[in-house]
């Protein structure tokens, strides 16, 4: 797919960062799974969060397909940093479409500016892949509400300042019996649970949150009550897109160090990227990256043109995240034995990879809907 100026500069502005700022660090923030807030404030300072926010709003204004070359840059220096950048477009696109112009006045900005750490408060013990089944419930007190229950391993959970949660408004209504609030995560009433210490992506804060009879003003709602399912599943393209990238900047990351490796390792005295089965193992990499790349191009591209984008998403998330997974693997075989060690660079993207056949939508759900496009489309085009 041809890039305009604009998608260059902004791939070249990513990748010049990554490989600057955050590789340097990425094995230190693997083992500290320390929180970089430094780096965060220096991507806000160079207008890599909230890529698709209006410049009306105080964005750069950018596509969605503008946002993918992000995330994949991002995450070839460490998918833990790319996974950031993803929240807050998620967060920030949720305020631009569906806040209030006081939320967005009192949110947008510092969001985006890396000063207001945000939660998306979704997943909960009971309710993971079906969301339909949460049990945090809000309930009306005067003009307000008062909010009750309990989110699992949710993403800034130890750190963020504040939770967009999505309860139970109406327990007879099903989907539509659910609304989104903007909450306070240092109001009374909130408890953190313990950081939860993850396989990969080892620097991003996950944890647990926990609401007792937390009250909520009326200006707490995000959009219309009765439609918080509807406000979340309207970002849901979009961060499959996102993981679909940040998938494909782990994979090319694993390729670069195969390919460094394989010409510097000798055996039987020539390099290890003579030999047959190393170089296939190389081209299928290759082929699978370009292959995710261009399914995620071609996804955010329906994203922008307006077009029902679903299946595509669905498609570049699968795929991706699958690819990611076997061409790590696949990499750490053509390190051998150092690949298994901690402190190689391909060790930790194994790890790393693996999350993304799992969040926003288990590969099996991206496989269900698939498949219900096509019966229901009659086709596969």
């Amino acid at each position: 797919m041809n890039l305009t100026e604009t998608h260059v500069q902004v791939r070249d502005l990513a990748r010049n960062f990554a490989n600057d700022r955050i590789r340097p660090v990425a094995g230190e923030l693997d083992r500290e799974e320390s929180f970089p807030q430094q780096l965060y404030t220096q991507m806000a300072e160079l207008g890599l969060f909230g890529i698709c926010v209006p410049e009306d709003f105080g964005g750069p204004g950018l596509d969605t397909l503008a946002y993918a070359i992000v995330m994949e840059e991002l995450s070839r220096g460490y998918a833990s940093i790319a996974d950031q950048c993803g929240l807050v477009e998620l967060i920030s696109t949720l305020l631009v479409r569906h806040g209030s112009d006081a939320q967005r006045d009192r949110w947008l900005k510092d969001v985006i500016a890396a000063k207001a750490l945000v939660a998306y408060c979704i997943t909960e013990p009971e309710a993971g892949s079906d969301v339909s089944n949460i049990r945090t419930e809000a309930v009306r007190d005067g003009e307000g509400w008062v909010l009750n229950g309990a989110k699992t391993w949710i993403h800034n959970a130890p750190v963020a300042d504040v939770g967009f949660v999505l309860a139970r408004t109406d327990r007879e209504a099903g989907k539509r019996g659910m609304s989104i609030f903007i909450v306070d995560l240092n109001a009374a009433g909130v408890t953190r649970g313990s950081k939860e210490h993850k396989m990969g992506q080892r620097a991003s804060q996950v944890g647990a949150l926990n609401f007792s009879d937390v009250k909520l003003s009326s200006k707490a709602l995000l959009g219309q009550e009765g439609r918080g399912f509807h406000i979340m599943m309207s970002v849901l393209d979009k961060g499959r897109v996102g993981i679909a990238a940040l998938a494909t900047g782990i994979a090319q990351a694993g390729l670069d160090a195969a390919l460094d490796y394989a010409k510097q390792r000798r055996q039987f005295d020539q390099p290890v990227a003579e030999f047959q089965g190393v170089q296939w193992m190389l081209a299928d990499m290759a082929a699978s990256i370009e292959a995710s790349r261009l399914l995620t191009h071609s996804a955010a591209s329906k994203i922008d043109r307006n077009e029902d984008a679903t299946k595509a998403c669905s498609i570049a998330k699968c795929f991706a995240s699958d690819a990611a997974v076997k061409s790590t693997a696949d990499a750490v075989q053509v390190f051998g034995g150092s690949g298994y060690i901690q402190g190689f660079e391909v060790e930790r993207l194994y790890r790393d990879a693996k999350i993304t056949q799992i969040y926003e939508g288990t590969n099996q759900i991206q496989r269900m809907v698939i498949a219900r496009a096509l019966l229901r489309d009659g086709s596969g085009t």
